[in-house]
């Protein structure tokens, strides 16, 4: 009788890949982001973050205010990846209410947080077959040094709470970076 190991498959994100999708060498994991809101009614061009404005429709990098009543900010939506040093992010968009996006924007450049947060809003963009066309409720924790607010799904029994509270393997990413059109060439 022969023993023989079966051999853990390869890490597709280890070192450089090419993406099947876009046909680009990455480094390392990739992350996803989406430019705006799902709901937001315009071509996706963004204005400077500088020229906010709580007014009429704004869509900048970090900012958007649609219909001078609907607030939204983007944030980084994390899940670690089983054998993984870093977790795979999905730059999506949250809303708050205009009370706290005023916080928000009062503190973005100093980064001044403190006594902050979390805060609830709706994620406002589909992630793969987590996130249909419904908002899902979120927690919004602001971060300090001027990087995006971090989310975490208020759900706790919802399948995207309990993978960012588990993990997913590097298979299930290869799936979700499939969805999307990016993933490592077979």
């Amino acid at each position: 009788m022969s023993w023989f190991r079966r051999a853990k498959p390869a890490n597709p994100f280890a070192g450089n890949w090419t993406c099947a999708g876009c046909g680009e060498v990455h480094q390392g994991m990739m992350d996803l982001a989406a430019l705006a809101p799902d709901p937001w009614p315009h071509e996706r061009i963004q204005e400077p973050n500088s020229a906010v404005r709580l007014d009429g429709d704004f869509l900048s990098e970090d900012f958007c205010v649609m219909d001078s009543r609907y607030f939204f900010v983007r944030a980084v939506l994390e899940i670690p990846v089983h054998g993984q040093a870093e977790k795979f992010g999905f730059g999506c968009w949250s809303t708050l209410s205009r009370d706290n996006f005023e916080k928000y924007l009062d503190g973005f450049d100093n980064a001044d947080f403190a006594n902050c947060g979390p805060w609830t809003g709706w994620l406002c963009n589909q992630l793969g077959t987590y996130i249909g066309t419904d908002p899902e409720g979120v927690y919004v924790y602001p971060q300090p040094d001027r990087q995006r607010p971090t989310l975490r799904v208020a759900n706790p029994d919802h399948g995207l709470a309990i993978d960012q509270e588990q993990g997913i393997s590097v298979e299930q990413l290869t799936e979700i970076l499939r969805f999307y059109g990016h993933a490592p060439t077979a």
